[in-house]
């Protein structure tokens, strides 16, 4: 049994052994009401109002147009009886009435769903930026866990349209209450216990309805990570990046069972719970029905007794039927506002996450003149208790070039993951300019820094959009990109381009270009040198992908371009590691080996085979 059954059955238990419990959570629920009418009061207020106003309207009028027809069908028997044409003309006139209130609320109606409808856009929107600005507040590691993407999967998925429900549910519940009021108060003139029949015989629905929603939300809930593999098997097979390794692989009809037997995982309990809601709405469907033919019998036998005129039969019976129609809307509003309470919650439980708060205000170093340093760095993931980094120690001067050599899965990038501040260290202190990093402003500090990661973005974008964004204050910026371009050795590639700096890149929009591995190495190197201020330049397996002559030429290029900035290269080719001023070897987040490329030969370490190892391979 995988661990999400595991939970939904533990769940189930304790749904069973604490009841009371879940009846406070249910109508804890309701509070999300207040919440969501102030998140569409937000979004538009005109438009707000608006539905409030038409609410009201539309939950008057119903009762009053009951109560016209009951005018209409007793003017027509008077007329009928006495034949004068005032009576005659008494009747149409209510009738002209009826039909103008019946004008009234069918432009009601229409003004509520036009309203509806603007909102519900504007509101997707508004929720759907709520949810990725709070993404962009949260560190790194949220992005690295697999429980906060399934709160974010939940927070998303409907969650755009549940505030407009719990809107519109809230204001439907007003207008039924409006509604019922002035039903009842012609229902009272009949009689008490009819007004006690219509409130009872809905009662059941209702809480049917309820349990049902109850059941609804923790299947949504705990299929989370099953919906996410299904959605990332869909990418799997319908997207450019992956198409061609899946084809070559044959993986297509692997992928297409394993997407069918999630699905038909789900259906199965979709089945179960719509087929038990269909058979108890059925049923209760029917003791409202049975109700209303009991109170039909009654107003009926009434009329035949001679209490009730013929008009009060016509209206009691629209009445009750209507009341029985709009009760049962009301306790199912209610219902579904609860259900809507139950995804909100996801939607604010994610909103509300707690954000390390931000202490540092630095803008400046305390001296310069000491460039980077780590003292004794040591760095564990969050519910992981293995060391990705140990004791790491190291100073970087102003204007020396660093080369950090290393197995894959030894700490690396998450050294440079460090020193952009994009993870906190769990022990240790990382200093630039004499300044402990966590007091500089976030903001400054990685303005200073130029980074290029081994599995940078490729953006599609215009081929300057993508060098652009190294620096989003000049991106549209057509010299920086040039003069960026220059520095990263891409220049010559792009000129040949159809339309140069104004090439769409990538398959996904009409006329896209795509680029080879090295050509998007070079765009990407470009970006770093987009930010002109940066001091630090650490590029992570910056020539990967180019060929021994194009590397060459970039690093003569990247040395001439970074003579007065300390540059920290990540690299698997020592022809290009064994340039650098400083060379540290990693090993299982050791800092093991330290020092210039002959004095690491002559140490006759790591570092010493890696590199003789490398040579063979020339000869």
């Amino acid at each position: 049994m995988s661990k999400y059954r595991v939970k939904r059955v533990q769940a189930s238990k304790s749904k069973q052994k604490k009841p009371w419990r879940n009846l406070g959570q249910s109508l804890g629920m309701y509070r999300y009401g207040q919440r969501a009418i102030q998140l569409v009061w937000q979004t538009d207020w005109r438009l707000t109002v608006a539905l409030g106003l038409l609410t009201l309207v539309a939950g008057l009028l119903p009762a009053a147009i009951a109560y016209v027809g009951k005018l209409i069908v007793d003017a027509v028997v008077v007329a009928a009886q006495s034949g004068l044409v005032a009576d005659r003309q008494t009747a149409l006139m209510y009738l002209a009435i009826e039909a103008v209130l019946v004008a009234v609320l069918a432009g009601t109606r229409q003004g509520l769903a036009l309203c509806q409808s603007l909102l519900r856009v504007l509101l997707g929107q508004r929720v759907n930026m709520m949810i990725l600005e709070k993404a962009q507040t949260l560190p790194l590691t949220y992005f690295e866990d697999s429980e906060f993407y399934d709160k974010m999967t939940q927070a998303r998925r409907e969650a755009s349209s549940r505030p407009l429900s719990m809107v519109n549910r809230t204001f439907g519940v007003v207008q039924d209450a409006l509604s019922l009021v002035t039903f009842g108060g012609l229902l009272l003139q009949f009689s008490g216990w009819a007004v006690a029949l219509l409130a009872i015989a809905t009662l059941p629905a209702f809480i049917a309805e309820t349990q049902f929603a109850g059941e609804a939300f923790r299947l949504f809930k705990w299929r989370s990570p099953e919906t996410r593999q299904q959605i990332y098997l869909e990418a799997l097979l319908a997207r450019e990046d992956f198409a061609k390794e899946v084809k070559l692989f044959g993986l297509g009809p692997l992928l297409m069972q394993r997407y069918e037997d999630i699905f038909q995982r789900l259906y199965k309990e979709d089945r179960s719970l719509t087929v038990r809601r269909s058979g108890w709405s059925y049923g209760l469907g029917l003791l409202s029905t049975a109700s209303f033919y009991l109170a039909y019998c009654w107003i009926v036998l009434e009329a035949i007794a001679g209490r009730i005129s013929l008009g009060e039969l016509t209206m009691y019976l629209t009445v009750f039927r209507q009341g029985q129609t709009t009760f049962a809307s009301s306790l199912t509003a209610i219902g579904g506002m609860y259900e809507d309470g139950l995804y909100l919650s996801n939607l604010y439980e994610f909103l509300e996450q707690p954000v390390p708060a931000e202490v540092g205000t630095a803008v400046r170093g305390l001296d310069p003149s000491d460039g980077l340093r780590f003292e004794q760095v040591s760095f564990t993931y969050p519910g992981n208790e293995r060391l990705v980094l140990e004791g790491v120690s190291f100073h970087l001067r102003p204007g020396e070039k660093m080369a950090i050599v290393g197995e894959n899965g030894s700490g690396k990038t998450t050294l440079i993951k460090l020193l952009t501040r994009l993870y906190t260290p769990s022990q240790g202190r990382i200093l630039l300019d004499g300044r402990d990093l966590q007091e500089w402003n976030a903001e400054v500090l990685q303005r200073r820094i130029g980074v290029i990661f081994q599995d940078f973005v490729r953006y599609q974008f215009k081929v300057g959009e993508n060098i652009g964004v190294g620096d989003v204050t000049d991106f549209e910026d057509a010299h920086r990109w040039q003069d960026a371009a220059a520095k990263g050795t891409a220049t010559e590639f792009i000129e040949s381009l159809p339309e140069g700096y104004d090439t769409q890149l990538g398959r996904w929009f009409f006329g896209g270009q795509e680029l080879s591995g090295g050509q998007w190495q070079k765009i990407a190197l470009s970006r770093a040198f987009m930010r002109t201020d940066a001091d630090i330049l650490v590029l992570d397996e910056p020539t990967s992908a180019m060929d021994a002559e194009a590397e060459t030429r970039l690093f003569e290029q990247f040395r001439e371009a970074t003579q007065n900035q300390m540059a920290i290269l990540i690299s698997h080719r020592f022809s290009t590691v064994r340039r650098a001023d400083n060379i540290i070897v990693l090993a299982n987040g050791k800092l093991i080996e330290q020092g210039s490329h002959e004095e690491l030969l002559q140490q006759d370490g790591r570092y010493a085979r890696l590199f003789t190892m490398q040579a063979a391979g020339y000869l």
